[in-house]
């Protein structure tokens, strides 16, 4: 699918779930459409109709800073939305896929990781691969895996693949779609700002095929940033343990980000984690 897709794409699934009542339009008798028409959002954000129709089909790009804030506010995007239709719209009306280097850990964020020995931790690249982890996070989140598997591009762990792909990490998610559904709306944002990456249009294409619960998530165009959020374990080891997790990026290390997890002091979750560490 190229990016002139996925933009007009994007632009009518978001259509479809504005209401007419958002915007003062009343409706009489039937509506041969979800949401809103085309003539609507075109008026409402000051443009034609066939200016709008030409970006939904894809035939127009690069439209200009003002009209793309104009349509986020007819759309009701939030911030998240707002950068992915700008990345949409800057893509090129066909983009060629380059294979690009394999990921190394930076050394300062290895050294974040060593510094918090008793927080479940990993360090992700681009596409959500497990670049590192320590003992902690390990023992919570891939204690079926090897703890070197990280260390080899070719045997590196994908949280993504891990969720729709790995039985374990599927049998143990207490909340799987809860947690499943922002896990592909952010990787969903990651392919509208690297186009290019021929190993992330991959791993999307290998999931659409390989898990039709994937392919849902990815067809209803949500986007989210995901840096903050509940997630709910059934760990073999320790039981039922109920976590935050907080995500911390770096602006020199842009495409990195330590994905660390929390538990409430004094509660059966902070004891099942502790149990994991050894205390």
């Amino acid at each position: 699918m190229t990016q002139t897709n996925d933009l007009g794409t994007f632009l009518k699934h978001r259509r479809a779930a504005v209401s007419p009542a958002d915007h003062g339009i009343s409706v009489r008798g039937g509506r041969r459409v979800s949401g809103l028409r085309r003539e609507e959002i075109a008026h409402l954000a000051g443009v034609s109709v066939a200016y709008y129709t030409r970006l939904e089909q894809g035939s127009s790009t690069n439209a200009s800073e003002q009209v793309l804030e104009a349509l986020a506010k007819v759309l009701m995007l939030d911030e998240p939305e707002r950068a992915h239709l700008k990345d949409l719209n800057g893509a090129r009306p066909a983009v060629k896929l380059r294979r690009p280097k394999a990921e190394s850990a930076p050394e300062p964020m290895l050294d974040l990781l060593a510094a918090m020995p008793q927080v479940p931790a990993l360090l992700l690249g681009r596409r959500n691969d497990i670049l590192a982890w320590n003992q902690l996070g390990h023992q919570l989140l891939g204690c079926h895996l090897d703890f070197d598997a990280p260390l080899n591009p070719a045997t590196r762990p994908s949280t993504t693949r891990m969720l729709f792909l790995d039985s374990q990490t599927r049998a143990q998610e207490g909340q799987w779609e809860h947690y499943a559904g922002p896990h592909v709306a952010f990787l969903r944002m990651l392919s509208g700002r690297y186009p290019e990456d021929r190993d992330l249009a991959e791993l999307i294409g290998e999931l659409m095929m390989r898990s039709s619960e994937f392919a849902e998530f990815w067809a209803s165009t949500k986007v989210r940033e995901c840096s903050f959020g509940q997630r709910i374990l059934h760990h073999p080891q320790a039981g039922t343990i109920e976590l935050t997790y907080h995500v911390l990026s770096q602006p020199a290390f842009p495409d990195y980000r330590v994905e660390f997890y929390t538990t409430k002091a004094d509660s059966p979750s902070r004891l099942a984690i502790n149990t994991l560490s050894g205390r």
